[in-house]
């Protein structure tokens, strides 16, 4: 042996050594090991600093559920990752890690300050201190709380590896490739099915991966894996996933995977990205998810050198690393028994065996003492000492005050085993309380899943195989031979006896939030009787192992304290993401465009050149405005409103969300999901149609084109696209399944051009063949086929400017051919390009509403003047009962009115409040708002500026006068018609 590293053994490859740096220290490993244990092996055991007294804290655990030795790791420029677990971070060569949460070292941390004060800092402690002085909150105590919030230094660099996203089905999917869910898969993969196999270690085994003696079927436990695996390696149904945690389970058995597929490695392919997210959809479920040694509450118990019992037999026969040289076991149970034993044989010395029942007996106590191992029945550890390390050891009788020091490095201790259930509860599956194991199993399954193995309560190596092998082939059964001797299951909970002073010592139940018993005990004489209260108020639950290792111990604190059963205490929820998982798993490949993807118009391109200033709709990069030289955006926007009006614009309106309604009930639909009628509409005919949400407010609005009997052209607005398909889809898939109806979305496959203004015929007609689009032949509100340069279009007669209008929808490979068409076409004409600024200005003197700006979900289509587009004697629409509440048709509702201010060049700002006028309001102390301004722009057309509002009851205050209250003083408005501009539509139907 050399150093804490066996000479022999383990599952290391010696002929690979690794050279890594652990706080600018250089340590050697072996391929195979992870950093805990090539710590352990190099005799470092001080890894850490707890979140908020920044006491010195060791390696606890060898799984995802280890609270201490969080630890950051730097592979390169944006590849800093803090608050990686030590237990599952795989050394490598060059590997470089360090420590958190501490300064200026880890040795020496000025933080622990805080532990000499900590009597001060208990549960809720913040909830009381730092409330006065109440100005002291911004200046003082926010800033301090944040500078000394978190573990770890955010990562500031652009994150430059790849993630990717995979879906799978499956017929069953097994979580856990430890003894049950190798049986459950050699059943479930036996007759052909899909099967995939997950486990989050490096390698599938579980416990086999260091159980050195047992046999299986008469071959060594190892070997037995060894072939197992050869076995399923053959099976054509089955993937395995090593490196794979299962972190969330969803309805109808949906779960999320993450695999990290190369965190383990020095320099990785390019071709490959860290991490894969598995999106699987599973016909089964089986839960092999093992158990989780308990830890023990007592004084002291956090100290380096402090470890989980059958942690340490990991680490010694894993990867042939010892804990320490001399070592005391605290347990409850059996199984600390036989770590001893296995320490004993590697050269550890065993001090002594601390055990909490009253005459321990059987086969492992047995042994013990037939190797001179000092067994103590009804013996708790009291106390331990030690700065940096474990220096000793207190054990006292229970009930006794004081007791004898035992000098040793490592504290073993074992509180029993808690079945992982996080992932059956995550299923909505019911818990039940184990009173022999003093742990909740799982009950009743809400979803097609089961759990086998100790993750519901079954231990014994031979009985955990047979019950996997049960669970992969739904009931059938199958003996396995192993000489496993068995370990009792006995355990405690709770907080270990002493009769020590409690305002001086510190019992941890969630170590990495640093929670004590009395902060549980605290909670209670608080008042805080639900768990879920508790766990809120101290944060005992809420560390990154979520409860695993601290929830038994906690209940049975709050039930000790209100002198309850722990099933009377109840249990807190478990919640994906099962262990920590990165931002860039979830985010896959949606960085930059594909993130916040940029839609551009096929018009886009010649608007760019031409100097358009963008603005972003959507997702859609739209042109806002077109300066020419020396013009800033009001300029330009009056200069294109002019040429609008007075000859003819061309504006981009490719962007509207474009669906296509098919099929022999297509009418019905429409009827349906709009407020005015379709049935009737005829082919050839154009419809304003208004949408409601089921609660009666308007969701969106557009025009709607009758292609066919059995097929309609629906547009949307820009940002509406997505939620109106969305509802027409659920609505016809859930509530209207017999409607023979199809929906496309063909938002890109349409180009739209809008040429608007007095002279936009004469600028259409010469490109226009095979239709007539004079005044008679195509009215306001109609479409007709046609060509436009030769390219097939559908040429609609609509307007959103109050100008004769017309909108050209062309295949979107065409639409710049067409809109340099009409451009040449309207020269002689004065056309102009323009944008949606000046859209919306043109649309505001017309009184016509954007959703989402004129309403604001909570307005129904009488609020903006939209009444006439309710069908009052069709039959029924969605949202038409809604419209029927007395309070939505209350007089005093806020309606749409317009606005002018008494000084005409003044411009509001939207969003601004309106109240009543100064001279008609009494002394009071507030003002009660009357509405707000919706949109208010400067009209060129008129001279003045203009806006429009929605004010309470405000049809009958038209000629009243309003304030607008502004930092600077109040605007006075007077109420007006929100028509503004060619009430009669004498010009739209020029």
């Amino acid at each position: 042996m050399s150093g804490f590293r066996n000479e022999a053994g383990g599952r290391i490859d010696r002929n690979k050594p690794v050279s890594f740096t652990f706080d600018g220290k250089t340590y050697r490993g072996f391929q195979g090991d992870t950093l805990a244990s090539a710590l352990i092996a190099n005799g470092v055991h001080l890894v850490g600093r707890s979140f908020k007294y920044h006491r010195p804290r060791g390696i606890l655990t060898a799984g995802s559920e280890e609270p201490n030795a969080l630890i950051g790791v730097d592979r390169g420029p944006g590849r800093y990752t803090p608050n990686l677990r030590a237990t599952q971070i795989e050394v490598y060569d060059g590997l470089k890690c360090e420590s958190q949460n501490r300064w200026p070292s880890l040795d020496w941390d000025v933080g622990e300050v805080n532990n000499a004060i900590g009597r001060f800092l208990s549960a809720g402690f913040y909830y009381k201190t730092f409330m006065w002085p109440k100005k002291a909150w911004e200046k003082l105590y926010e800033p301090l709380i944040r500078r000394a919030a978190g573990l770890g230094h955010v990562p500031t660099g652009a994150d430059p590896d790849r993630y990717t996203q995979h879906y799978a089905h499956c017929d069953v999917l097994i979580v856990g490739a430890g003894p049950a869910g190798l049986a459950a898969a050699l059943a479930a993969s036996e007759n052909g099915k899909r099967v995939i196999l997950c486990d989050e270690q490096s390698e599938p085994g579980g416990s086999l991966l260091y159980e050195d003696t047992a046999t299986i079927d008469g071959v060594p436990a190892a070997e037995w894996l060894q072939q197992t695996l050869a076995e399923l390696a053959k099976r054509p149904g089955l993937t395995i996933l090593p490196r794979t945690t299962a972190f969330g389970f969803y309805p109808h058995n949906f779960l999320g995977l993450v695999e990290r597929v190369t965190d383990h490695l020095a320099a990785p392919a390019a071709s490959l990205p860290r991490e894969r997210v598995w999106q699987v959809r599973a016909g089964r479920v089986i839960f092999a998810t093992g158990s989780i040694e308990r830890p023990l509450a007592f004084p002291e118990n956090d100290r380096p050198g402090v470890m989980m019992a059958e942690a340490a037999r990991q680490y010694l026969h894993r990867y042939a690393a010892r804990p320490g040289e001399s070592a005391t076991i605290f347990t409850a149970n059996d199984s600390a028994y036989r770590a001893a034993l296995d320490l004993l044989a590697a050269g550890v010395e065993i001090k002594a065996i601390a055990d909490l029942r009253p005459n321990p007996t059987g086969p492992w106590a047995d042994k013990a003492r037939a190797v001179g191992i000092p067994v103590y029945g009804e013996t708790a550890v009291i106390g331990t000492r030690g700065r940096l390390r474990l220096g000793s050891v207190i054990l006292g009788r229970v009930g006794w005050r004081s007791g004898e020091t035992v000098p040793c490095d490592t504290l073993l201790m074992s509180g029993g085993f808690t079945p992982s259930v996080s992932l059956f509860s995550q299923s909505r599956g019911k818990l039940r309380w184990d009173t022999a194991l003093q742990a909740y199993i799982p009950a009743a399954s809400a979803e097609n899943e089961c759990s086998a193995g100790a993750c519901r309560g079954v231990f014994d190596l031979a009985a955990v195989l047979a019950d996997g092998w049960e669970a992969g082939q739904s009931g059938a059964s199958r003996n396995f031979i192993t000489d496993a001797v068995s370990v009792g299951q006995s355990g405690f909970v709770g907080a270990t006896p002493h009769r020590r002073k409690p305002h001086a010592l510190k019992a941890f139940v969630d170590f990495q939030n640093d929670v004590t018993t009395k902060d549980i005990k605290l909670a209670t004489q608080e008042g805080f009787h639900s768990i879920e209260h508790v766990k809120r108020y101290t944060t005992s639950g809420m560390a990154t192992d979520q409860g695993r290792l601290s929830n038994i111990n906690t209940l049975a604190l709050v039930a000790d304290t209100l002198e309850k059963s722990v099933p009377e205490v109840g249990l807190t929820s478990f919640r994906p993401p099962y262990t920590p998982t990165s931002f860039g798993a979830f985010a896959g490949v949606a960085r930059g465009e594909l993130f916040d993807p940029v839609r551009r118009t096929p018009i886009h391109e010649w608007a760019a050149a031409h100097g358009a200033a963008f603005e972003d709709v959507g997702l859609w990069k739209r042109a806002h405005y077109f300066p020419q030289a020396g013009e800033d955006m009001h300029a330009a926007v009056a200069r294109e409103c002019r040429t609008v009006r007075d000859r003819a614009g061309i504006f981009d309106a490719s962007t509207l969300g474009k669906i296509e309604v098919a099929g022999p009930d297509a009418a019905e639909f429409m009827n349906r999901m709009y407020t005015n009628p379709f049935q009737k509409l005829a082919v050839g005919q154009l419809r304003y149609g208004v949408m409601l949400r089921e609660d009666g407010f308007v969701l969106d609005d557009g025009v709607v084109a009758r292609l066919a009997e059995d097929r309609f052209h629906v547009t949307t607005t820009t940002g509406g696209a997505p939620r109106v398909l969305h509802m027409m889809e659920d609505y016809l898939q859930t509530e209207w399944p017999d409607l023979n109806v199809w929906l496309t979305s063909i938002t890109e496959e349409w180009a739209t051009i809008a040429v608007q203004g007095p002279r936009a015929r004469d600028i259409l007609a010469p490109l226009v063949e095979g239709t007539d689009i004079s005044r008679d032949a195509m009215p306001h509100m109609t479409w007709r086929d046609g060509k436009v340069a030769g390219i097939p279009a559908r040429i609609w007669r609509v307007s959103f400017t109050g100008e004769l209008g017309f909108e050209v929808n062309v295949p979107s490979g065409y639409g710049r051919t067409i809109w340099e068409a009409i451009l040449a076409s309207g020269q002689p004409h004065g056309l102009t390009p323009y944008g949606t600024e000046t859209m919306h200005v043109l649309r505001a003197e017309k009184g016509y509403i954007i959703v989402g700006q004129e309403t604001d979900g909570t307005a129904v289509p009488d609020d903006v003047n939209l009444g006439w587009a309710v069908a009052r004697k069709k039959h029924d629409f969605v949202g038409m009962r809604s419209l029927q509440r007395a309070a939505l048709q209350a007089p005093d509702r806020k309606q749409l009115v317009g606005l002018l201010t008494d000084e005409p060049q003044t411009v509001l700002e939207e969003g601004a409040q309106l109240v009543a006028h100064a001279d008609e309001r009494t002394a009071a102390s507030t003002i009660p708002a009357l509405g707000h301004v919706t949109s208010a722009y400067y009209s060129a057309t008129l001279g003045r500026s203009i806006a429009l509002a929605l004010v309470q009851g405000g049809r009958g205050r038209l000629g009243q006068k309003l304030d607008v209250p502004m930092p600077d003083g109040r605007i006075a408005v007077s109420v007006v018609d929100p028509i503004f501009y060619d009430k009669d539509n004498e010009r739209l139907n020029g």
